[in-house]
């Protein structure tokens, strides 16, 4: 089986050193290379396109949640792994939004952030315990009852992710979908919202809490 390659971004030399050490010395991981701000993370991971991206969050200049998010633009295939000491939930979730299949806490072992690289590399989300014990409450409490209804499931998640500023190519590559599907759907929320444009449906949005972390 060839190796995941894996791409480290970390602006801490010990955390680097690290996570190179980790990746090389396993079988079925290969190191990439390295970056030590966000900018730099998504200059090298568009030259190797490598299978994961272990991603800190605070890093000079571009952080994290940006650099995620400009790499799954021009990179979807990328999974990006949230490797940091933030445990907020406005960071928690603007990570998931960008795009991340996984946030780990720093004070995971090595066994962790292995198992945690090979899943999101398999298309999975994966989560550390603290963290998915907020998502679950999340999730369960802001998916009881719909804002808007008379949306599709589908059309939820697509105004949800218009409400944090996506693009029909971000959200057709977040969702797996065609662009062309994107937009049948963005319109059919135009027409059930009686709304003329994206800008007011996005306002319709957020007014009912779409987008925002802490809803």
């Amino acid at each position: 089986m060839t190796p995941l390659r894996v791409v480290v971004a970390d602006d801490h030399p010990l955390v680097l050193e690290g996570l190179r050490s980790l990746i090389e010395d396993t079988p079925d991981t290969s190191f990439a290379g390295q970056a030590a701000d966000g900018s730099a993370a998504v200059a090298l991971v568009l030259e190797q396109l490598p299978d994961v991206v272990v991603m800190d969050l605070r890093m000079p200049g571009l952080d994290g949640v940006e650099a995620t998010r400009q790499i799954l633009r021009s990179a979807p295939g990328t999974a990006i792994l949230i490797l940091t000491m933030i445990d907020d939930d406005s960071s928690v979730f603007a990570a998931m939004r960008a795009g991340a299949r996984g946030y780990v806490l720093k004070g995971a072992g090595p066994p962790e952030i292995l198992r945690a690289i090979r899943v999101v590399a398999s298309g999975e989300a994966i989560f550390g315990p603290a963290i998915a014990d907020r998502m679950v409450h999340f999730f369960s409490a802001s998916r009881t009852t719909p804002a808007f209804p008379e949306l599709t499931s589908r059309e939820q998640e697509i105004l949800e992710l218009m409400a944090t500023g996506a693009a029909n190519t971000a959200i057709a590559a977040r969702l797996g979908l065609t662009e062309k599907t994107v937009r049948n759907n963005v319109s059919n929320i135009f027409a059930k919202l009686r709304v003329a444009d994206r800008a007011a449906a996005v306002a319709r949005a957020r007014d009912a809490g779409l987008g925002d972390p802490h809803r």
